[in-house]
């Protein structure tokens, strides 16, 4: 499976990286309690940190703001996955517990306030390509809609569009038949490329820590 980004992209953002884990052999299941716990409190103490704080006084929300519209997208309309999550959180409608790999990567996306894709490597056909979506990209996502994508990163496979930033598709959703993953971390662009392998080196031990298997990362 080889990942490319679109060389659209680095014209409009030069400094343009994301992110990838390739995780092998991993145990999906039922949140442990230990994660359960972390992400309930996560939460809590990010809603008292919101009732002082703007959205935009987060440095990860705000430059995927400022991606976003770079790219042709209205953040007004279409909000980046970590924001709404934080928009939710503001609103007291804390997250529901899913699976142990859905619960670790929306705690990581809180966490590292960016955008996260966790996918099915195994339904995902041939090689991935990160571009920005036009009209023609569209699939039925994890928020029970058809999202059409045009000016928003996706992710596309032979199949089509499977994933972004924004929300991603049924299809390659990860459930606790889930044996290989495909974890697309979309990193600030003013993260320097040693601090990004850093954050990857963490969040992969994080996440081999509770679903077990093997990771292999690297920046692109």
């Amino acid at each position: 499976m080889k990942l490319t980004i679109d060389p659209q992209i680095k014209e409009i953002l030069s400094e343009f990286k994301i992110g990838i884990i390739h995780y092998n052999n991993i145990t999906v299941s039922e949140s442990p309690q230990m994660l359960k716990g972390r992400l309930q409190l996560f939460q809590e103490q990010l809603y008292f940190d919101l009732e002082d704080k703007d959205i935009t006084e987060f440095p990860g929300l705000l430059e995927w703001q400022l991606i976003w519209k770079a790219l042709g997208a209205d953040p007004s309309r279409y909000r980046p996955a970590a924001e709404a999550l934080y928009r939710r959180i503001k609103k007291q409608n804390y997250l529901a517990t899913v699976n142990s790999a859905i619960d670790m990567n929306s705690f990581l996306s809180l966490q590292y306030e960016i955008p996260l894709g966790l996918y099915d490597a195994d339904k995902i056909e041939g090689d991935i390509q990160i571009a920005v979506g036009t009209s023609a990209d569209r699939y039925e996502g994890l928020n029970n809609r058809v999202n059409t994508l045009t000016g928003i990163l996706v992710s596309k496979d032979a199949a089509g569009a499977f994933g972004s930033p924004y929300v991603d598709s049924k299809r390659t959703a990860v459930t606790e038949q889930t044996k290989n993953a495909l974890h697309i971390f979309y990193l600030r662009p003013s993260m320097e490329r040693d601090t990004a392998l850093q954050l990857l080196t963490a969040a992969s031990n994080m996440f081999t820590g509770i679903n077990g298997g093997e990771a292999e990362f690297y920046v692109l």
